[in-house]
């Protein structure tokens, strides 16, 4: 019989999906402005629908890691996709209050989650060992390259024909990536396999994920409000966020690339990076523009580049077990992502922005060593 594989090949399956999925929070993020003006919606309102937006994603991977072990990668993505489509396009229909808004980006939270999980088991399942890293590597980049093409649909579309329309235009084309997703049949796991179930070892990595998580969030969130309060114009401040953008997906796809060469120590390789990049969150306590530049490069380049590897390194541990396994990793990035920004946001709104970039240092230095510790009890069990 004739072997089922995603015939468009299975990096490119998961990029469209990955970006399908991820869409629907960095679209609110980006056309925050013109949605404001057809509803109340404040800073404090809009980063809450973010942080649900998360809190959602991270309750719903470990269940979304069972489904896409029980039915495969292929259907998972397919239902992924058509519920960030339908989020989207609810969104750009039916939000009319900031409550409206919150509740219809929670049902594209669930999206996110199985998509990216179904990606993981994909790579795991179709891609050969010596290229999974650049694979692993290549989808998380589509994560930051998804915040440009949300920051594009502002001038083309949101201040043409308005934000509701952004959106729709959005689900149709999250709609154009189910024929790239092929409708593979389930992988039926053999009697007495692994079954990914939450170790002591991946709790600790997925603690590590929530503080790392945390803790490089603050930078997207943050780092063009508190580089103007030092006194830089809001023009260079926008361009240093950019410049971390790129430099994060450059470095996801290099760091991948290395994983291949290096395939056995990457949770430790992490640990370094994550130290790197809680040196470089310090210096942004610090004036001046060379220190503003390193940190900004070394909290993106470093202190947030890690999650392909990590996804990388949990699947090659768990082979049986992909989608269960980095599900319960992948709880704790969303975690970080929904509780970094709230906790770090009262930091600095209370001690300003030195102490939060501190507390965040401190955070990301702590995942450092987690991340280590995590690794030595995965290498045991």
């Amino acid at each position: 019989m004739a072997k089922i594989r995603f015939t468009p090949g299975p990096i490119t399956s998961v990029l469209v999906t990955t970006i399908a999925v991820v869409v629907p929070g960095f679209l609110v993020g980006g056309l925050a402005v013109q949605i404001g003006e057809s509803f109340p919606l404040s800073p404090a309102q809009l980063g809450l629908a973010i942080s649900v937006y998360f809190g959602v994603s991270a309750l719903a991977s470990v269940p979304a890691g069972h489904l896409v072990e029980r039915y495969g990668a292929g259907p998972t993505a397919r239902a992924a996709i058509l519920l960030s489509a339908a989020s989207l396009l609810a969104i750009g229909l039916l939000a009319h209050s900031a409550l409206t808004l919150t509740l219809l980006l929670a049902a594209g939270a669930g999206a996110n989650a199985l998509g990216q999980i179904a990606g993981n088991a994909a790579l795991a399942r179709h891609v050969s060992p010596g290229r999974q890293g650049l694979s692993f590597g290549t989808k998380q980049a589509a994560i930051p390259l998804s915040t440009l093409l949300a920051g594009a649909a502002v001038p083309t579309v949101a201040l043409t024909l308005g934000w509701r329309w952004a959106f729709v235009a959005a689900a149709v084309l999250a709609l154009c990536a189910l024929p790239v997703v092929p409708s593979a049949p389930a992988v039926v796991r053999e009697p007495g396999a692994s079954s990914g179930r939450a170790t002591a070892g991946l709790i600790v990595v997925a603690i590590s994920a929530t503080l790392g998580s945390g803790s490089a969030n603050a930078l997207s969130t943050f780092l063009v409000d508190s580089t103007v309060a030092r006194g830089v114009g809001p023009g260079p401040a926008g361009l240093a966020l950019t410049l971390g953008s790129a430099v994060c997906v450059v470095t996801r796809v290099l760091g991948g690339y290395l994983a291949d060469r290096l395939p056995d120590r990457q949770l430790a390789v992490i640990s370094g990076q994550l130290l790197l990049g809680a040196g470089g969150l310090a210096l942004l306590t610090v004036g001046g523009n060379a220190a503003l530049l390193t940190g900004v490069v070394l909290g993106f380049g470093l202190g947030w580049a890690w999650p392909g590897l990590m996804n990388f390194a949990v699947v090659r541990l768990h082979p049986q077990s992909p989608a269960a396994a980095t599900s319960v990793t992948q709880t704790g990035v969303y975690a970080g992502g929904c509780l970094g920004p709230l906790t770090l946001g009262f930091v600095a709104t209370h001690s300003g922005y030195t102490t939060m970039w501190l507390a965040a240092a401190s955070g990301m230095l702590t995942a450092a060593f987690c991340m280590r510790l995590g690794a030595v009890l995965l290498r045991r069990s």
